[in-house]
């Protein structure tokens, strides 16, 4: 199995993440779970060119790669392919860091706004990963992020069967509820201070996801355990807008099958067509 999770991949959160059990992996072998430190950037570019490997080294095993998570931007560029951006230069990103840190993210995005403003309008003032992102790609090339569409037909080298699996509205969301009160019991807290002892801060992209955003205040400081309700009902507030946006985001792809989420019986035959 390939996880397209964008924060499984990182190491030390568990969780938070919801990562299968050591038991599970241990039947099932799970790629691209566990490979990045928490300080770490990963971005679509690194999964797909290590899907594409994983991928490539499961059929050589005769065996059927199985791509599953719920990054849905991180499955559409796997199945289409990425755009051909131009790669940024460690001066570039050293002098763009630099700007971040003189300036502020807030003038980097006005700047984005200056000269891209599709792309800022698409990201938002909050993602200081992409805005730079963005910049880097300004400066290298002299044009906007924008210019460089991503493909808009599914990649010749794959043959691929999409499968979603949904479940009715009420029962997702009281999922939801059932997960991060079980994260919180099973220690989400003790997780997060164990990685602030070691170092790892509120600015590090691992740290940035919803699970453990939600426990820092806008300065980047832990927040108090009394706030614990406070927390867990934001977490459980901004992972229901995450699955809205990401239903909505599967079923503008026309390739996905949408079968019952415990119609296992289904699913095994559509593997099997």
């Amino acid at each position: 199995m390939v996880s397209a999770d964008s924060l499984q991949v990182y190491r030390r959160l568990d969780i938070g993440t919801a990562k299968p059990s050591p038991e599970i992996r241990a039947r099932f072998p799970h790629h691209l779970i566990d490979i990045v430190d928490p300080r770490e950037q990963f971005d679509v570019g690194e999964f797909v060119r290590l899907a594409d490997a994983a991928i490539s080294e499961i059929r050589a095993r005769g065996r059927i790669p199985v791509v599953s998570g719920g990054a849905g931007f991180y499955l559409k560029q796997l199945l289409y392919g990425l755009p051909s951006v131009p790669a940024s230069t460690p001066e570039i990103r050293t002098m763009v860091q630099a700007k971040l840190e003189e300036l502020g993210l807030a003038a980097l995005y006005e700047q984005l706004r200056a000269i891209d403003p599709a792309t800022a309008a698409r990201v938002g003032p909050a993602d200081g990963y992409r805005i730079t992102r963005a910049l880097e790609v300004f400066e290298t090339s002299g044009r906007p992020l924008s210019d460089f569409p991503p493909p808009d037909e599914p990649r010749s080298d794959l043959t691929v069967r999409c499968i979603g699996l949904e479940r009715p509205r009420p029962e997702l969301h009281q999922r939801i509820e059932t997960r991060v009160a079980g994260m919180f019991a099973a220690g989400l807290r003790r997780e997060i201070e164990g990685l602030l002892a070691d170092g790892y801060g509120a600015q590090d992209p691992g740290l940035g996801g919803i699970g453990y955003q939600e426990f820092f205040d806008p300065d980047g400081n832990l927040r108090p355990s009394a706030e614990d309700d406070e927390i867990s009902t934001e977490i459980r507030r901004n992972t229901r807008r995450y699955c809205k946006r990401q239903i909505t985001f599967f079923r503008s792809m026309p390739e996905v099958t949408w079968i019952p989420a415990d119609a296992v019986a289904v699913c095994s035959e559509l593997l099997d067509s």
